[in-house]
């Protein structure tokens, strides 16, 4: 049988949209140079702890290596916002309310996006018969951000996400590695990030150290959500309110202008994580944290890391008796290190006791 890949590619873009993706590209299996860049972040320690990225080597140079008989990669975006951006510029300046990186509000994301990849190499499968496939989202040693830059679905901005012209860069990708012989689609000829460095001098941390070049040690993301170690002292005051992850890099971005409310469900706000406060999370215990996270890509962290970083999200807040009062009841915690940053956050709060501004009348 002779495939007519630009009838799949066709068909395979209608599907797409009828799954809730906004955009599916093509992409070859070179990705060396990206590969030597990334090599290099690593030698410079930027990485931290996230010793996984040294592993699997070959997989990220060949994704071949990943899945034997690959020929190209079917790439695809899917926006995740759940909500105007408004909503999360002022609840990031609510010093009352916790903030929650607007991807993890809804259901996780890799469960969602794996079973709507799956339905999509079924549409294909029962088009055309068997093909050997297999479908991925942010679970393998694959370099996403270049496939499905050199896809055509964007370019990598300053701050290192992939940025598109039609929706910013509050999307998730995708990728269906496949043995079929398409057609690569064209990778975009330009970055259209200009002289603009919104996105650097926005950053809380100052992580993002030069244009294009991340030091994930300083990443508010990394420190709430892939380090399991302590805060370092001298960032915490910059984390705010932010409890899991952070999009201040992206909600400032001229470009995020486009951003759109995604069209999946499975994204909206899940119990009313977009509007709590930092006191009524910070109570509770590990059961009621089980249930708040269940199904939600939160669960990456565990209760002693979500303790950890409400407390120092607490001890950025406003001085009020009840938050205080919170932070002493749980003064005794078993984890030491969550004791610690319980600690800095009853001393940030006393200090600010004596300033009448960061009193919360």
């Amino acid at each position: 049988m002779i495939l007519d890949s630009s009838k799949i590619l066709n068909d395979l873009k209608i599907w797409s949209h009828e799954l809730g993706f906004q955009d599916l590209g093509v992409a070859g299996l070179n990705v060396k140079d990206d590969f030597s860049q990334l090599e290099n972040w690593i030698q410079n320690g930027y990485h931290g702890s996230m010793s996984y990225l040294e592993k699997n080597k070959d997989k990220r140079l060949d994704p071949s290596k990943l899945v034997p008989d690959t020929t190209c990669v079917i790439t695809v975006r899917a926006n995740y916002l759940p909500e105007p951006l408004d909503h999360a510029v002022s609840t990031l300046k609510d010093p009352r309310l916790a903030y929650v990186s607007r991807y993890a509000l809804g259901r996780d994301y890799h469960k969602v996006l794996r079973g709507k990849l799956r339905q999509l190499a079924r549409k294909l499968n029962d088009k055309i018969g068997d093909f050997g496939y297999r479908a991925f989202t942010d679970s393998a040693p694959i370099l996403e951000r270049a496939l499905a830059r050199n896809s055509g679905l964007g370019w990598v901005g300053k701050h290192t996400n992939l940025i598109n012209k039609a929706d910013g860069s509050m999307f998730f990708l995708g990728e269906i590695f496949t043995d079929l012989p398409l057609d690569i689609t064209a990778r975009l000829k330009k970055n259209h990030c200009g002289t603009c460095v919104s996105c650097i001098d926005v950053c809380p941390t100052k992580a993002i150290v030069s244009p294009y070049k991340l030091d994930a040690r300083k990443c508010i993301s990394y420190l709430t959500i892939e380090s399991k170690d302590s805060i370092p002292t001298e960032l915490r005051a910059s984390i705010g309110n932010r409890i899991f992850g952070c999009d201040d890099c992206q909600l400032f971005c001229p470009w995020n202008k486009y951003a759109k409310v995604t069209p999946i469900k499975d994204f909206m706000p899940r119990s009313r994580l977009n509007n709590r406060t930092l006191l009524e999370l910070f109570s509770m215990n590990r059961d009621e944290f089980e249930l708040l996270t269940r199904g939600s890509a939160i669960r990456r962290i565990s209760y002693e890391q979500w303790v950890r970083n409400l407390a120092v999200a607490m001890g950025n807040s406003r001085y009020s008796r009840k938050t205080l009062s919170a932070l002493y009841k749980r003064r005794f915690f078993p984890d030491q290190m969550v004791r610690e940053h319980i600690e800095w956050a009853i001393t940030r709060l006393e200090n600010n006791s004596l300033n009448p501004d960061a009193i919360d009348k």
